[in-house]
């Protein structure tokens, strides 16, 4: 794998960062919220997501009040996603969800991963194109390019379905 030759930790950059923000975030985030939460999450990340970049008016607003499109964009996601968890984690989703039994530990670690991945994948996709230069071409490939977008939207839902089932 020549990306991870090519870390050098005594200088880092922000492809280090990415990686550990990856492999920090997805273990010990991951199993300290526990499988259904994540699952939760994951839901409110992909309705946030949907409200954002479907929304008509966010280019509207985010030049009538002068703001860079980023900032208003991964705001606006992340004000959504915010409200969006706190309900849903309260209503009906969290109850549809046996919040007692965390999952089983390949699960949660899949679903830290691919939750760390596509919020990876969203944020980074806000990014203007010319922010995205300072990333290693390794990092925008599996980041930011179309089929990788594609792959982080996709593999949590195929997850969710395919891990559905209540363990007794």
């Amino acid at each position: 794998m020549p990306f991870f030759g090519q870390l050098d930790f005594s200088t880092p950059t922000w492809d280090v960062f990415l990686l550990l923000f990856f492999l920090i975030g997805a273990l010990l985030y991951g199993l300290t919220l526990g499988r259904d939460r994540i699952v939760v999450i994951m839901v409110s990340i992909y309705m946030g997501l949907a409200v954002v970049t479907n929304a008509p008016y966010i280019r509207d607003i985010a030049a009538d009040v002068s703001v860079n499109d980023f900032a208003f964009k991964i705001g606006t996601f992340l004000g959504v996603f915010a409200l969006l968890f706190f309900f849903l984690s309260k209503n009906a989703l969290m109850r549809s969800i046996d919040t007692r039994n965390h999952g089983q530990l390949f699960q949660t670690v899949m679903f830290s991963v691919l939750h760390v991945g596509l919020l990876l994948s969203v944020g980074l996709s806000f990014l203007p194109e010319s922010s995205l230069g300072v990333f290693s071409d390794q990092t925008r490939m599996a980041f930011t390019s179309d089929p990788a977008k594609f792959a982080w939207l996709v593999a949590p839902i195929a997850a969710m379905m395919i891990f559905s089932g209540r363990k007794e």
